[in-house]
C-alpha cells in the first residue's frame, strides 16, 4: 500500500503463528529481511496480529514484495521450490493432461505449473491406489490422485498437514480459466529413490544424433571440447582469469565462450535464488548448457562459485571426466574480502545478503581440481599461461 510517498505497508492475513512489532522478518521468495516497524488494524496500531487477523505491516526498511509474496519468521520458513507432490481432486469434465500446462493458485500467488506426472489414483469406495490392482490411473471427474507439479517460478509452501493456509491450492486452465482441481500439498518434492533424476515433463521425446562426428569438429577447429570449470571464492579471481583466458585463446585461433555467473542469473537462472536447492539447479542447467557447447566442439569457460563438491561432481557426470576440467582458485577469505569489488562482503556482514558464501554459507574446496591456482602468488597473465600449457600437454589445444 503507498497512499503517499511517507507510507509503504503490506497487507494481508496472518497465515500462522504470531507477528509483533519489533519482529525480524523474512520476505519470500526474495530472502530480504526487515523488522517489523508497525502492525496497523481497522481499529488502529495494535502491538502484535494472529490468525485469522487481516492486518497492513510496515518494515523498518525498503523491501519491495509483489501480491502472493510472505513474510516469514527466519527461523521458522517454508518450503521455497519449483516442484511438490500433492493430492488432487479432479473437478473437471476433462480429464487430467499429463505433461500439460496450468495455473496454481496458491493464496494470493499464481504461479505457471506443468502436470509432470500422476503417481497413482485412489478408488474413493475401496480406498485402493490404482497401483496396487496394476490400473492405468488417470484423472477424470471426482477422481483422487497423487501428482507431481513442475512450476515455472519458485512457490513458498508448506506441507497441508503443517499449515492449511499455505499448504492447499487449485489448479486452473490457463486457455479456458475454469477451475480444474483442488490441492492439499503433501511433500516439498516429489520423492524419488535415491540418486534417482528427475524426469523431463515433456512426453515421446527422444535424443536425436547427429551426422557430424566430434573427430570432424576437432578437425575444423583444431581443438577438443572441454569444459574449464573455474571455482572459488567471489573475488578469488574466476571472472578476472576467465576473461584473460578467452581473449588469449581467440586471439590464438580458438573458439572458447564465457558463461558468467552474473550474467547466466540475468537470463537463463533468472528464477533461481541462493538456497542449496537453487544451487544446485543453478550448476546443473549450466553444466548442461556447456556439454552442448562441448558437442559443438567449443570449449566452455565457466566461472561460478558452485560451492558444493556434490553439485561439481553433477556437473562433472554431466559434461562427461574427460570434458570436465575443475580449475580451483585457491585464494583466501581475508584476500577475497579486502578485495570485495562490488561490496557484497561488506552487506553480508551486515546481514543484509542471505546465504552468502564464505559467511553464512560453507564453501567446498575441491579436493583433487585438475589446476589449483594460488590467488595469492600467481598474477593474471600467469594464472591464464598454466591453464594453456595444461590444455596443450593434454591435447585439447591442437596446432
Amino acid at each position: 500500500l503507498r497512499p503517499n510517498l511517507d507510507f509503504r505497508g503490506f497487507a494481508g492475513t496472518v497465515a500462522s503463528g504470531v507477528i509483533r512489532r519489533g519482529d525480524r522478518v523474512m520476505s519470500l521468495p526474495s530472502g530480504r529481511t526487515s523488522e517489523v516497524d508497525r502492525i496497523l488494524s481497522p481499529d488502529g496500531d495494535i502491538a502484535e496480529a494472529f490468525p485469522p487477523m487481516a492486518v497492513t505491516v510496515t518494515l523498518k526498511d525498503e523491501i519491495d514484495a509483489s501480491r502472493g509474496d510472505m513474510l516469514v519468521h527466519p527461523n521458522n520458513l517454508p518450503h521455497l521450490a519449483t516442484e511438490f507432490e500433492a493430492m488432487l481432486v479432479w473437478m473437471h469434465e476433462e480429464p487430467a493432461k499429463i505433461g500439460g500446462t496450468y495455473t496454481v493458485k496458491q493464496t494470493t500467488k499464481v504461479v505457471p505449473a506443468a502436470l509432470s506426472e500422476l503417481r497413482y489414483t485412489v478408488d474413493v469406495n475401496t480406498m485402493r491406489k490404482s497401483e496396487e490392482s496394476g490400473e492405468e490411473p488417470e484423472l477424470v471427474l471426482n477422481a483422487i490422485g497423487r501428482v507431481r507439479l513442475t512450476l515455472h517460478r519458485p512457490l513458498a509452501f508448506d506441507a497441508y498437514q503443517r499449515n492449511p493456509q499455505t499448504g492447499s491450492f487449485v489448479l486452473i486452465d490457463r486457455i479456458t480459466n475454469a477451475t480444474v482441481a483442488a490441492g492439499m500439498i503433501i511433500d516439498r518434492v516429489a520423492a524419488r529413490a535415491e540418486g534417482e533424476e528427475p524426469q523431463p515433463v515433456s512426453r515421446h521425446i527422444n535424443i536425436e544424433s547427429t551426422l557430424v562426428s566430434a573427430a570432424d569438429r576437432q578437425k575444423l577447429l583444431r581443438q577438443r571440447g572441454v569444459t574449464l570449470w573455474l571455482t572459488g571464492l567471489s573475488g578469488s579471481g574466476k571472472s578476472t582469469i576467465a576473461r584473460a583466458l578467452e581473449q588469449r585463446l581467440i586471439a590464438n585461433g580458438h573458439a572458447c565462450y564465457i558463461l558468467d555467473g552474473d550474467n547466466i542469473r540475468h537470463g537463463l537462472n533468472r528464477d533461481l535464488g541462493f538456497s542449496a536447492e537453487d544451487r544446485a539447479e543453478n550448476i546443473r542447467r549450466i553444466a548442461e548448457v556447456a556439454r552442448l557447447f562441448n558437442e559443438a566442439g567449443i570449449i566452455a569457460i565457466t566461472a561460478f562459485i558452485s560451492p558444493y563438491r556434490k553439485d561439481r561432481a553433477h556437473a562433472r557426470e554431466i559434461i562427461g571426466d574427460s570434458e570436465f576440467k575443475e580449475i580451483y582458485l585457491d585464494t583466501s577469505l581475508e584476500i577475497c574480502e579486502s578485495r570485495d569489488p562490488k561490496g557484497l562482503y561488506k552487506k553480508a556482514r551486515a546481514g543484509e545478503i542471505q546465504h552468502f558464501t564464505g559467511i553464512s554459507d560453507p564453501y567446498e574446496a575441491p579436493e583433487q581440481p585438475e589446476i589449483r591456482l594460488s590467488g595469492q602468488e600467481n598474477s593474471v597473465e600467469r594464472s591464464v599461461e598454466i591453464i594453456e600449457a595444461q590444455l596443450k600437454a593434454e591435447g585439447v589445444l591442437l596446432d
